[in-house]
């Protein structure tokens, strides 16, 4: 049973965050065992797992939905963001190696490679983007607070409103990312910290907007 859990949780889960269902869609279970190729039962415990995460909400009546967060949601969740993520900077800085350090400036150069056209590559932004966090978040050497954070950044509508950033946005994040390398360079947690919670603020505004224009094109499509 729990071979087959752990084969509809992983199955559910990439379902989830690659775009395969819209933010407040509702999901039964005969749809998510067809997804993960599995009986009703193992989806259930995969079902269970995805509502701590987040990724699944369970209404009164019991229906589920993929989760759809208003703007005062995402203003927590990256405010959380900055809170865990600087606080991450800021034990990183003083634990980086220098290998480690000029690997941030390896992935950093990818994801610049990755927006340098006028059809920026998203996809590979996002993969960029993500080994760049993750190293500074297992350069903390903090288990728990990496698993915190898994929670708070693999979610379904970041990844699909990242579609809509702009070319500015997106050459603004390598940006903050030269400067946090710079400061782990220079080994200075506080500076670390605060580019950090910059970077993240900063983040919040343009994905907010993002999603608003999402939310309004789809209701433009709908009508």
């Amino acid at each position: 049973m729990t071979r087959a859990s752990d084969k509809a949780y992983a199955k559910i889960r990439a379902f989830l965050l690659g775009g395969g269902a819209h933010p407040g869609e509702q999901v039964t279970e005969e749809r998510l065992a067809e997804i993960a190729g599995v009986s009703r039962t193992p989806v259930r415990e995969a079902m269970r797992r995805l509502e701590n995460e987040l990724l699944l909400v369970r209404s009164p009546s019991k229906r589920i939905f993929v989760a759809d967060w208003s703007r005062d949601d995402i203003d927590e969740m990256f405010t959380l963001r900055q809170m865990l993520e600087g606080h991450a900077a800021k034990r990183a800085a003083q634990r980086l190696t220098v290998k480690e350090i000029d690997r941030l400036e390896e992935v950093n150069a990818t994801l610049r490679e990755a927006i340098a056209t006028d059809q920026p590559d998203i996809p590979r932004f996002l993969e960029a983007n993500r080994s760049f966090h993750d190293i500074i978040t297992t350069a903390a050497r903090s288990p728990r607070l990496a698993q915190v954070l898994a929670m708070l950044v693999e979610q379904p509508v970041l990844v699909r409103t990242a579609r809509h950033y702009s070319v500015r946005d997106l050459k603004q994040s390598a940006r903050d990312h030269d400067e946090l390398v710079a400061a782990f360079r220079a080994g200075d947690p506080d500076w670390a910290q605060a580019v950090m919670k910059s970077h993240l603020r900063r983040a919040f505004h343009t994905f907010a907007d993002a999603a608003q224009a999402e939310a309004s094109a789809a209701n433009d499509a709908a009508e």
